[in-house]
């Protein structure tokens, strides 16, 4: 049987002015020829939280199951749902070390939006001027300084 699912490639990105602070995250979606940009703001956040987002929003865009091949340069997302995630639920959402996880709630909604696709999650070193990071980078943050623009 034929794969039909559409091959889209991720870039996605986050960033926050403080830690935490203003924040913004980034996505560039690539499709053949097509490509899509998205961004979004959040007022007081982490840089893991827009990281987070990032990938959530751009699991969402999504329309359809899709092939996807999503690139982060941050190994906090990408071994969060590659590695840690399947303890943390065999352990009730908690570490190792019993504690509550962080961001709990945006595990649980990127957990969700993955069971749509088949996902192969790669990691990038941030600023190293890798073209993909670097345009979701820099829409993370556009997204920050238009927000303060108009505050």
């Amino acid at each position: 049987m034929t794969d039909t699912r559409q091959a889209v490639t991720i870039y996605t990105d986050g960033a926050c002015r403080g830690n935490p602070g203003p924040g913004g995250w980034g996505v560039l979606l690539v499709s053949g020829r097509h490509e899509k940009a998205l961004k979004g703001f959040e007022a007081v956040t982490t840089n893991n939280r827009m990281e987070l987002m990032a990938a959530i929003m751009a699991l969402r865009e999504l329309k359809r199951p899709c092939r996807v091949a999503l690139w982060t340069d941050s190994e906090y997302l990408r071994k969060g749902i590659t590695e840690w995630i399947h303890n943390w639920i065999k352990r009730d959402w908690k570490t190792a070390s019993r504690q509550p996880v962080r961001n709990a709630e945006l595990w649980r909604e990127l957990l969700e939006e993955t069971h749509r696709h088949e996902i192969a999650w790669h990691w990038v070193k941030g600023h190293s001027g890798h073209p993909g990071n670097e345009r979701a980078d820099a829409l993370a943050n556009e997204a920050i300084d238009e927000h303060r623009a108009r505050a």
